[in-house]
């Protein structure tokens, strides 16, 4: 069996059991430096993912992260994410791991080997899903399973790695190859290659969401407000967008369960809050859409 790329040695890091600490540092954050750049090289490729995921989103569809191991956890965390800083459903956006959720805390490294078991974890997708698979070196059978169930049920499927020769770069529709090079530890793809998948999703997630109208500018209008710290910015969302003070900007609130979008179009157009929430139901929930078509008139 042929050596994959995630398995070469770093020619600039064989000496590291032998530099001090701060030295081990440094070398350490000069191979991060590097992630960023191999992400930008992707660009297109993440955006043609983000457009395709949003479409689906606006069809009734959902989105899947499959991985094993370190990049399972990943995708579990991004999609655990979602529901408080977009307040969409649980299973919007899912993550499925190798192994079963006992893998997320323990390492189960022997479940990335089963093709059928990909299979079998596949079976919940929709020919309205998106399913993306998140592997360093692109080659666990578990993920050739997930494409294979996931072509069966005609989902779209994406392929986030950091081997343009792994198999699932040759069986996804669409290819995120992050090459970011040998990692400081041989082999160790949790370092510069789990950094680049964390980056990548970040992206996936938040511009779907942004295209879907999940914000208004840079704001996060659609968090749930469900702790102090949560409360005040979202106070502090209404109070900016709405240009009122943040005793008004509350006011509203309090009188709409902490719906910010409602608190927002209330004030600024003058409506009742049950007014608010039927302009925004008309406009599918878009702020901008409302903000918009105010100023134009």
């Amino acid at each position: 069996m042929s050596e994959v790329i995630t398995e070469y040695r770093n020619e600039n890091t064989k000496d590291i059991d032998l530099l001090s600490t701060v030295d081990m540092v440094k070398k350490m954050n000069e191979e991060d430096k590097l992630v960023a750049l191999a992400v930008e090289d992707e660009t297109e490729h993440i955006a043609e993912a983000i457009d395709l995921i949003a479409k689906q989103f606006l069809k009734g569809g959902r989105l899947f992260y499959f991985g094993a191991g370190t990049s399972g956890r990943l995708g579990i965390l991004d999609a655990s994410e979602c529901p408080p800083t977009f307040s969409v459903p649980h299973d919007m956006v899912q993550g499925i791991i190798a192994g079963g959720k006992d893998a997320f805390l323990y390492s189960v490294e022997g479940a990335e080997d089963s093709f059928e078991t990909g299979v079998q974890d596949a079976k919940v997708l929709t020919d309205k899903d998106v399913c993306v698979v998140i592997s360093a070196s692109g080659n666990p059978k578990y993920l050739l399973g997930v494409l294979h169930q996931a072509d069966e049920a005609g989902a779209k499927t994406i392929a986030v790695t950091c081997n343009s020769k792994g198999r699932v770069a040759e069986e996804a529709g669409l290819v995120i190859c992050v090459e970011v090079g040998p990692e400081v530890i041989a082999g160790s793809s949790r370092l510069k290659a789990g950094t680049a998948q964390k980056m990548v999703l970040n992206m996936l997630s938040t511009g779907s969401m942004i295209k879907i109208g999940k914000t208004y500018e840079n704001f996060m209008i659609d968090l749930q407000a469900v702790n102090e710290k949560l409360k005040d910015r979202a106070i502090r969302i209404v109070a900016q967008i709405a240009n009122v003070n943040l005793s008004e900007a509350l006011a509203a609130l309090l009188k709409c369960n902490w719906e910010i979008k409602t608190a927002i179009v209330s004030i600024r157009l003058g409506l009742s809050i049950e007014e608010a929430r039927t302009e925004l139901k008309k406009h599918g929930g878009v702020l901008r859409k409302i903000i918009y078509h105010k100023e134009l008139v």
